[in-house]
């Protein structure tokens, strides 16, 4: 079974940094595509990023050259670099694994970003 559980959430001002990270419980690792994903209350879970087993990444146009997927391998850890925050982004961000056809989540953590 595979567990992801995600850390570095919590508050900051508008124009701040944080840095997410999903840490996974699974052998072989880095064989498998992940992603993170967002959801404000209210609104329906939407793609923020993804990154292959290769390294390739994609991301929202909401996010472009504000946020940067990475992994570590070594690590287990994918994570997500957030800067230039923006009051919109306050959401539950969740991370996703994708293995052999399932896809594992996280629970969640919270970011909130302050105006």
């Amino acid at each position: 079974q595979v567990q992801l559980v995600e850390s570095g959430g919590g508050l900051v001002h508008s124009g701040g940094s944080l840095r997410l990270s999903c840490a996974a419980s699974t052998s072989s690792f880095s064989r498998y595509n992940m992603g993170w994903y967002r959801q404000a209350t209210g609104d329906q879970r939407e793609l923020v990023a993804t990154i292959t087993a290769g390294g390739t990444t994609n991301y929202a146009d909401f996010v472009k050259g504000r946020f940067t997927i990475s992994r570590d391998n070594a690590k287990n850890t994918m994570y997500l670099q957030m800067n230039s925050l923006e009051p919109e982004d306050t959401a539950v961000y969740y991370c996703l694994l994708k293995r052999f056809g399932l896809d594992y989540w996280g629970k969640g953590i919270l970011v909130t970003v302050s105006s």
